[in-house]
């Protein structure tokens, strides 16, 4: 299973006044991530974890719970590719559209 997802705090401060901010708190659950083990990467919209269903749901609800010690709030944006019994798919997903890339490009130099 590959979870992508977006954490923030929202609803202003929190109740400690913690002036942080976004930065701070998305820090915590990108800490949190990576001490999960589970292979993830982090870029400017999203972090990207691949595991079993309990593995990720509980890596999810942990960075939520960190975020949560900023704001009053939290607002979760949550996508999932289920796939039971594949794994590496983090990169073999990747590895198959670079090929088709490569394909496509490979066509389109031949109908010039």
């Amino acid at each position: 299973m590959i979870v992508a997802f977006s954490v923030a705090p929202s609803g202003g401060p929190s109740p400690e006044g913690d002036p942080g901010g976004v930065s701070a708190a998305v820090a915590d659950a990108v800490l949190v991530v990576r001490s999960s083990g589970l292979p993830h990467r982090t870029d400017s919209m999203f972090t990207t974890i691949e595991g079993g269903w309990e593995e990720c749901m509980d890596v999810v609800r942990r960075a939520c719970e960190a975020v949560g010690r900023h704001g009053p709030r939290v607002s979760l944006v949550l996508k999932a590719d289920i796939r039971p019994g594949r794994t590496g798919e983090m990169t073999g997903k990747l590895e198959r559209l670079e090929a088709a890339v490569e394909r496509a490009q490979g066509e389109a130099g031949r109908g010039q």
